[in-house]
């Protein structure tokens, strides 16, 4: 591997927030270089409908959306890496990023590699994702309208997720695998004060049934073992998010769960490195907040070029 040149901008991610960084960055004459991932796109692409984006009025399928995101940025001449990142290196004066099989060297870092859901780790779950399964009620909840629905976790983010559905759908059961549930108690109560809402404790699902579509659950009772089988229409997996740091650790601050720290508006610990989307983003997770992210992520990486000496 032969030392490179230096670029002035590299974006790390390919989901909204890194899509929408390259296309400004793009226009801007800083002819950024994105580091797709072997998995490109983001959380998106395990998306069928996306009825939310500004746009579409008929909505989109959420690999096309990203699809049209890819092409928009090559029309303007950004360049692709379709590799994951293996390591990097943010404490010398140009950042180097070493892919599977490139070394890189560059004045500016956007960093937009997003967060997986977590999920229950069932093979019938995985077949079904976008296809009843879900773990974005906000993103997918309208689908779901006046029908019966599963909120599977105990946290903060199942309250969220079952506050959001009830006001939608006709009935909504929140599954959770412990006793008592681990959510701040304000939430909790808000849940319960739902007349449509419902909890199955100390239970946890065997399998999502349904060829094509979510048909039904079958569940398994933790104390005695016993199963049984509950007709539904949807299921929510809300038991979590991991963000996409690990090759980060070490080289820019993270805060207890693994998300960047962010300190005015994009920028992180490091100067010269920024943050997009939900990398940095616990709250929101959606796409058109990511991608106005990696739009200011842009502006302030080019403020930042501008000013080096």
């Amino acid at each position: 591997m032969e030392d490179p040149k230096v670029e002035k901008l590299i974006i790390i991610g390919s989901g909204p927030a890194g899509l929408t960084a390259a296309i400004y960055a793009a226009r801007g004459n800083l002819n950024p270089v994105v580091i797709s991932g072997r998995e490109a796109g983001g959380q998106l692409t395990l998306t069928t409908d996306v009825d939310d984006y500004p746009g579409f009025p008929e909505g989109i399928q959420g690999p096309d959306l990203m699809i049209n995101m890819r092409k928009q940025a090559q029309r303007f001449a950004t360049r692709f890496i379709d590799e994951d990142v293996v390591s990097v290196n943010l404490k010398t004066k140009s950042f180097e990023i070493k892919t599977e099989t490139s070394n890189l060297k560059t004045e500016a870092l956007i960093i937009a590699t997003g967060a997986s859901s977590l999920w229950l780790g069932l093979e019938s779950e995985k077949r079904l994702i976008g296809k009843g399964v879900s773990s974005c009620a906000v993103c997918d909840g309208f689908f779901f309208k006046d029908k019966d629905v599963v909120v599977v976790g105990g946290g903060d983010t199942a309250m969220r997720e079952a506050q959001f559905l009830s006001k939608l759908c006709k009935n909504v059961t929140v599954i959770h695998r412990r006793g008592e549930l681990r959510a701040q108690s304000a939430l909790v109560e808000l849940v319960k004060s739902k007349p449509n809402v419902k909890f199955l404790f100390n239970t946890t699902i065997d399998e999502v049934m349904g060829q094509d579509k979510v048909t039904g659950l079958r569940l398994k009772n933790t104390q005695d073992n016993n199963t049984s089988e509950m007709t539904i229409d949807g299921v929510f997996v809300a038991i979590g998010h991991k963000p996409n740091t690990d090759f980060l650790k070490g080289q820019v601050e993270l805060d207890e769960k693994g998300y960047i720290v962010v300190k005015n508006e994009t920028h992180t610990s490091v100067e010269g490195v920024f943050v997009a989307g939900d990398v940095a983003d616990h709250k929101y997770r959606q796409a058109v907040t990511a991608a106005g992210a990696g739009c200011k992520a842009t502006f302030d990486a080019e403020e930042y070029l501008e000013n080096l000496l």
